[in-house]
């Protein structure tokens, strides 16, 4: 990347000045023959941090996108809007009119939780959601399923429509770690539901930025470094990245050729977008290299010589003089260089503004 921004960049210098230069031999710092122009305007040699970047693209989206399934068997009788937020205790569907409620939890509901159950994590799970909701005045949250649970359970069911049964299973519950935002709904009203069957997709209400990394560029991407991600509508908001996948995907053409391999990347903005869309393209600015304290001029300060290689106009008062240059890091519209008798303060030749 740095070599072709190098060379369209100092090719277009070169048109734009008309002229190549010729560097006298020697040490390389001598006068050149014959003199340019006089320079139009001149920028400062400073010395500064330079940090390179490369932009890719990807798509801003939620967390945690997953498929919600249910014990429940009968007829779809209500089911959310695609962006819907469904919070603990609110209904994920309606089947035969009846609900199949969230509540947070780590743990699926894998077994009828009842009096008699063994004790387990997921009791206490289940115990916690009703003490929340306002179910567990004499309820201890343990991992016991007690007389009081089942009175709980009961008091719940009379509130939600359930039957007062005192036990709980996967037709009426499911546990999601939080809130879940509805991104498909697989089913829809007067649809048939069967156990197990997928009823919905949802994923969590935290804003992230999603980017299939070719694999190409996989050293770019660091877990804990910092990006720049520019999202629809031209709003600049910095993130970090926040998950790197370790397992390459294959990316096939339109007529199934390969076309390399990428990685799953997740950045976490650093703030909320201002935009609510779904999957909306951004461009995200990854650091390739980063160089401190380094001697830099403006990128249009360059001269192609005709020996090859690039170098700086040096104004010195009335006179000039060119002075071969090697090039380092690119960033912000500056470039690195290092050449003999170069030092910070100088000033050079740039194309009129």
């Amino acid at each position: 990347m740095r070599t072709s921004l190098v060379i369209a960049g100092a090719g277009v210098l070169a048109l734009a000045a008309g002229t190549v230069v010729a560097v006298a031999g020697g040490d390389g710092a001598g006068a050149a023959e014959p003199s340019p122009p006089p320079v139009p305007a001149t920028a400062p040699i400073t010395r500064q941090d330079l940090v390179d970047t490369k932009t890719v693209e990807g798509a801003l989206t939620y967390s945690g996108e997953r498929r919600v399934s249910t014990d429940a068997s009968g007829t779809v009788t209500w089911a959310p809007a695609e962006g819907a937020v469904v919070r603990r205790g609110r209904p994920l569907l309606r089947v035969d009119r009846r609900p199949v409620v969230l509540m947070y939890g780590a743990l699926p509901m894998y077994r009828p939780l009842r009096q008699g159950v063994d004790d387990g994590p997921d009791v206490e799970q289940l115990e916690r959601n009703l003490k929340i909701l306002g179910y567990g005045d004499d309820l201890t949250v343990d991992d016991h399923f007690s007389y009081a649970t089942h009175l709980a359970v009961k008091r719940w069911q009379d509130d939600a429509g359930l039957p007062e049964t005192g036990q709980v299973d996967a037709s009426q519950v499911v546990f999601l770690p939080a809130a879940a935002r509805v991104t498909d709904a697989g089913v829809e009203v007067g649809g048939r539901i069967t156990p197990g069957r997928p009823a919905l997709t949802v994923s969590g209400v935290r804003r992230l930025v999603h980017v299939d990394l070719s694999t190409d560029d996989q050293t770019l991407a660091r877990k804990g470094a910092g990006v720049t991600v520019e999202l629809p509508g031209g709003e600049r908001v910095t993130g970090k990245i926040t998950s790197v996948g370790t397992v390459a995907e294959a990316v096939s053409g339109e007529r199934g050729q390969d076309e390399g391999s990428t990685v799953d990347v997740d950045i976490t903005l650093s703030k909320t977008p201002r935009t609510r869309l779904d999957r909306a393209p951004v461009e995200v600015e990854l650091v390739s290299e980063r160089r401190k304290d380094v001697l830099a001029v403006p990128v249009e300060a360059l001269l192609a010589l005709r020996e090859g290689g690039f170098g700086v106009e040096v104004v010195e008062g009335a006179s000039t003089r060119v002075i071969p240059v090697e090039l380092g890091a690119f960033g912000g519209g500056m470039v690195e260089i290092t050449g003999a008798g170069l030092a910070e303060g100088m000033r050079v030749g740039v194309p009129a503004a």
